[in-house]
């Protein structure tokens, strides 16, 4: 039987411009089963869940669960979880973590102040501390939500975690669910789809000598997917692989078309036209889900500037 994934990939469908957008991703341990909205079907409590929600609208914090791969079996309560906070806008990309015994605190968080960048909050909170151990690759695994992510995602996550991939988690929600296997990389936030274990390997090997890998990647969770997709043609111009210093610092125009400029932090600006295609023929955006022509970013140009930028702060 086909599936969304195997119809994406026979297409030779486009993965820039594709990811999921958040600025600042929050993440909670929760075990066992989830739903299609985990947050709010799943053993966390569904009033904490809701609450949690609510919280996050318009702050630029996505929220998310995640548990370690394996079996998912309810084990009882939880004790203790852990809890990471992420920011992924670059010059100020960081990644904290802490541990938990009670998840309502969560509630007490400055949401707002998480989504523009500040970790304050979570530190005073939660004893937040900045993450020093390896950089996290969430696996999207919920099956729930499509099917392609369980029997993709969930072999992709054990090999990993077998291969010594310490920070690996399976996580509630990437979408995409037709770029199955889908990992998202913190601190930096890249996505990347038809993920395979050799390819997160070297990502991750990438994200700690910090460097980007741009093979596969879906785009920076940071930006809106015209500048995913306008910040990835101007590695690919350009043969930049350094992480935190490319920046989406002005977007033009409205859908179809986009003109997206891009600065380095070192001066140098960049002029990319991007323009909202159509994917065809009709395929399924997700398994079981009606034909669609999802929406597709193409860039048109790339341009360097002439004029440079003065301090720019990526």
């Amino acid at each position: 039987m086909s599936t969304c994934t195997t119809t994406s990939r026979q297409l030779h469908e486009p993965l820039s411009g594709t990811a999921a957008t958040a600025r600042t991703w929050l993440l909670i341990e929760q075990p066992g089963p989830w739903g299609a909205k985990a947050l709010t079907s799943s053993h966390l409590d569904p009033t904490l869940g809701r609450a949690l929600e609510a919280a996050a609208q318009d702050t630029g914090v996505r929220i998310a669960l995640i548990r370690r791969p394996g079996r998912h079996a309810d084990r009882g309560p939880l004790a203790e979880r852990h809890v990471y906070v992420a920011h992924t806008t670059p010059g100020n990309a960081w990644l904290h973590s802490a541990m938990t015994r009670d998840p309502g605190r969560l509630l007490d968080l400055d949401l707002a102040g998480l989504g523009a960048g500040d970790p304050r909050s979570f530190d005073e909170v939660l004893q937040g501390r900045p993450h020093t151990g390896d950089p996290l690759a969430l696996v999207c695994t919920n099956g729930k939500r499509d099917r392609c992510c369980a029997l993709l995602g969930r072999p992709l996550a054990a090999e990993l975690t077998a291969a010594g991939a310490d920070g690996t988690w399976e996580v509630t929600h990437l979408g995409g669910h037709r770029f199955s296997p889908t990992v998202l990389i913190l601190p930096y936030g890249y996505v990347y789809g038809r993920a395979e274990v050799h390819a997160v390997e070297e990502v991750l090997r990438g994200v700690q000598e910090g460097r980007i890998v741009t093979e596969g990647c879906r785009g920076n969770s940071a930006w809106e997917r015209p500048g995913q997709a306008a910040e990835l043609a101007v590695r690919a111009a350009t043969g930049e692989h350094a992480a935190d210093v490319l920046a989406v610092i002005r977007t033009d125009g409205t859908a179809p078309r986009w003109e997206v400029t891009v600065a380095h932090s070192d001066g140098r600006l960049w002029r990319v036209v991007v323009a909202r295609g159509t994917s065809l023929p009709p395929r399924p955006e997700s398994c079981g889900s009606a034909l669609g022509s999802p929406a597709r970013m193409d860039v048109v140009a790339v341009r360097q500037l002439e004029e440079t930028a003065v301090a720019v702060a990526c």
